[in-house]
């Protein structure tokens, strides 16, 4: 069998290595409290269940989706874009609902840029961008982001000769820091005078705690040349419904609709119907930040104490944490070891020095985690 050869050529995914990891350590005995994986584990709401129960029931024929979405479905995103940053989009043309984020943003290099063209993205970050343009023959590019800049990539060091995409992450996982608005519509300005795509991954807008609310792409007065990826699976805790949605240049959506029917990854209707449900109420977002603010506060101060310095933003369910001694990988197999708590290593997300924690185990669990950091008796088991 010929394998193509990026697929033969890719690293493990980072997150792989570490689900191996605490599998290795549970088959040892070892209880485990796994703040690696960036998964959220909130109960989704009941009355978005309700909707797709509903939504179910009221299919009993069911149909392929259209790749375009379900009108009502791009007008509850609209409706959500405009309560929530201001913005009247229209939904026919400026929005396409998608099956979570992940799919339309390893897809985006398959529409955007010819081989032979740049795709730049932040490191340390999320990894599809950047596989997804392997994957589609172009050449990737990485921008490391430091705490020196505030965690903002350096545009001067942006290949705009060859540009077909820029990638920015805001809030950024797993950093936390949020791009400013002036520095969207700098990176929004060069990429129109370079013919170039921005493309801003906004998955955690609504996680976070401190300051104004994070600013979105979708905000600036100019949106040529700019496209902006949300989902409900961390606002809504939805992550296994794959409900999300990517809108900004008409051209750009236009050409998505022309490439998504090849794909066949337009959202089912039923998880569309349960979507509208989700954007148009903002009051399950507020008690969810609410929790990760519960939980944050738990372990910040417990995993200073362990040796780390807080070192990233205010946004995102991650902890951005810098290691004393800058050994993260050592560090996080000595913690799940002794305390059977599970970390991610910055050196997996391209930051070595650094570790992520996800906030995503319940406040009981993030309690006994505190506990655990602290070396408390009552804590052991």
């Amino acid at each position: 069998m010929r394998l193509n050869p990026v697929l033969e050529g890719l690293r493990t995914y980072p997150f792989v290595r570490l689900r191996e990891a605490r599998e290795e350590a549970e088959a040892r005995g070892v209880d485990v409290i796994d703040f690696g994986m960036g998964e959220p584990r909130e109960e989704t709401p009941p009355f978005i269940r309700r909707a797709l129960a509903e939504a179910l029931e009221a299919e009993p024929v069911s149909s392929y989706p259209a790749a375009a979405g379900l009108p009502e479905a791009r007008a509850a995103i609209a409706g959500w874009v405009q309560r929530r940053f201001g913005v009247a989009l229209e939904a026919e043309r400026e929005i396409v609902p998608t099956l979570g984020t992940k799919e339309a943003i390893f897809s985006l290099a398959q529409v955007v840029g010819r081989r032979g063209d740049a795709v730049a993205f932040t490191v340390p970050g999320y990894p599809v961008p950047e596989r997804g343009a392997l994957f589609a023959g172009l050449d990737p590019v990485a921008l490391p982001l430091t705490e020196e800049r505030g965690w903002l990539p350096d545009l001067d060091a942006v290949p705009w000769k060859d540009l077909a995409v820029l990638w920015l992450n805001t809030p950024n996982n797993p950093t936390g820091a949020c791009a400013p608005p002036d520095f969207l519509a700098e990176a929004a300005e060069r990429c129109r005078a370079a013919g170039a795509l921005l493309a801003s991954d906004e998955a955690y807008s609504e996680l976070w705690f401190a300051g104004d609310p994070p600013a979105s792409a979708l905000q600036l007065a100019d949106r040529r040349g700019v496209i902006a990826f949300n989902t409900l699976s961390k606002r809504s805790s939805m992550p296994g419904y794959r409900a999300g949605f990517v809108a900004g240049d008409r051209d750009v959506i236009a050409a998505l609709k022309r490439y998504r029917p090849n794909t066949g990854t337009a959202p089912q209707t039923f998880v569309q119907r349960a979507a509208v449900a989700a954007w148009g109420d903002e009051e399950h977002v507020v008690e969810t930040r609410e929790r990760y603010r519960a939980k944050r506060d738990l372990v910040l101060g417990a995993l200073e104490a362990a040796g780390l310095r807080r070192a990233g933003g205010d946004a995102s369910f991650f902890l951005w944490m810098a290691v004393d001694g800058g050994d993260d990988e050592a560090f996080c197999t000595r913690l799940l070891a002794e305390r059977g708590i599970v970390l991610t290593p910055g050196a997996y997300l391209g930051a070595p020095g650094y570790v992520r924690v996800a906030l995503v185990p319940s406040v009981e669990d993030c309690a006994r985690a505190a506990a655990l950091l602290s070396g408390s008796r009552a804590a052991s088991r």
